[in-house]
């Protein structure tokens, strides 16, 4: 997205310290507005594709995604309405129609949604939520399907690892925190040419489990 980012989900607590908006990083606070945008497999796979990649066509995207241009030209103008992706007329020749995303990444607290009066919104947080799990796993078997078409050095690199701690909610809070900063502290260390570099996908997962 340019650089990949998917949405980051949080449950309650103070707003996070990381970086989230500048021109170098516009993050979207979600709303229920377009929470409900982009409630739909299809949207979410396009916002993610302009992400990640650039700017394309409803006919690039739907290639990429084996998706009909109808389909992709309808779906981006839904969410054009709501203000996630907009024209790119500087790219177009003729009646060729680019589209961008507005924002590199999106943010919310989930449990707003889940408290929402209209059970339209309380929907779309948990086919959101849902959703990103979903991806998520889908990125992880694609990458044990490929990993060895990948250098050497990144077949030392990559990590697939999980932990279990007893904490307080505080704590977990605090723990995630320190996550994100650690994360923000690494964002454009590495120019986009560096020789050998590659987009990092990184998950954290973070919640209770009962003890029996």
């Amino acid at each position: 997205m340019p650089e990949n980012e998917n949405e980051n989900v949080r449950g309650d607590g103070d707003p996070p310290p990381y970086r989230h908006d500048g021109a170098d990083h516009r993050i979207h606070q979600v709303n229920a507005r377009t929470l409900r945008a982009v409630a739909h497999p299809l949207r979410l796979r396009l916002l993610n594709a302009l992400r990640e990649f650039g700017p394309a066509t409803a006919s690039r995207l739907g290639e990429r995604l084996g998706e009909s241009s109808g389909a992709t030209s309808y779906h981006l103008r839904q969410m054009a309405e709501a203000g996630l992706v907009e024209d790119a007329p500087e790219l177009g020749k003729g009646r060729e129609r680019w589209w961008r995303s507005v924002h590199d990444g999106s943010m919310f607290e989930s449990s707003d949604f889940r408290r929402h009066a209209d059970p339209q919104v309380r929907g779309a947080i948990d086919f959101v939520l849902h959703e990103t799990a979903t991806s998520h796993a889908e990125e992880l078997n694609t990458w044990l399907g490929t990993v060895g078409d990948w250098p050497e050095e990144w077949q030392r690199s990559w990590d697939m690892s999980d932990f279990k701690l007893r904490l307080t909610p505080e704590l977990a809070l605090e723990l995630s925190r320190k996550v994100h900063e650690l994360m923000e502290s690494y964002r454009g260390a590495v120019p986009e040419d560096t020789e050998g570099s590659a987009v990092v996908r990184t998950h954290l997962h973070l919640f209770p489990r009962r003890s029996e």
